[in-house]
């Protein structure tokens, strides 16, 4: 071995020590996790959060179109309350199933996650079908006039969540008892449940807009 070649050996060996020091064994780490640990929580947020100023400027539309009018609502009545207001008390009863699916996901129970889902689709299918009554109940079509336009823009856009969700757990809720089963699809149910909350949470501000805001 010649003398340059001793040298550059005694100058490369202590990186390579000093490199593979520097090397963490992550084989048996967790390939998926809950809450902000999941990429999937900060896609969940992102959406609600682009979704939620959508609703906001929908809302800021209603009272903008209130000012410039001379009467409120236009030449009609305000919206009739029952089917509304029932499917208001019914969404924020289903706070109870979804939450319970959402422990059993982060549990990783499969049993009840599988039971408190089905739960969760049949109600959001219940739901949906009041949406549809309440349809039939605002008293205005969405192209007599501006505030017709608005108020079907708002219960729209809020069902347009409403099925996009409900299509979404009843696909978890196929795969939970079809599979193939991974952990990370624990993971898409918790954020399922998560998206449920904004969709119940987001429904209140845009009911007492409709139905009350009219009234006075």
């Amino acid at each position: 071995m010649t003398a340059n070649r001793r040298s550059t050996l005694a100058r490369t060996r202590p990186r390579d020590a000093e490199s593979s020091a520097l090397v963490l064994d992550v084989r048996t780490l967790p390939t998926y996790g809950y809450g902000h640990r999941s990429l999937m929580w900060w896609s969940t947020m992102g959406l609600m959060l682009i979704e939620g100023t959508v609703f906001a400027i929908a809302v800021m539309m209603y009272f903008y179109l209130r000012t410039m009018a001379p009467s409120w609502p236009m030449a009609t009545r305000a919206p009739e309350l029952r089917w509304g207001t029932l499917n208001t008390v019914l969404l924020l009863a289903s706070l109870v199933p979804n939450q319970l699916a959402k422990g059993a996901a982060e549990r990783e129970d499969l049993q009840r996650a599988r039971l408190w889902l089905v739960v969760c689709v049949l109600a959001s299918v219940v739901f949906l079908v009041i949406r549809g009554f309440e349809f039939t109940t605002l008293n205005v079509s969405w192209y007599n006039n501006a505030y017709g336009s608005v108020v079907w823009l708002l219960l729209g856009l809020h069902t347009t969540h409403l099925i996009t969700d409900t299509i979404d757990t009843a696909v978890l809720a196929v795969l939970l008892f079809m599979g193939p089963l991974e952990g990370k699809r624990f993971v898409d149910v918790s954020e399922n449940a998560l998206y449920w909350y904004f969709v119940v949470l987001s429904w209140l501000p845009i009911y007492a807009v409709i139905y009350w805001a009219a009234r006075y």
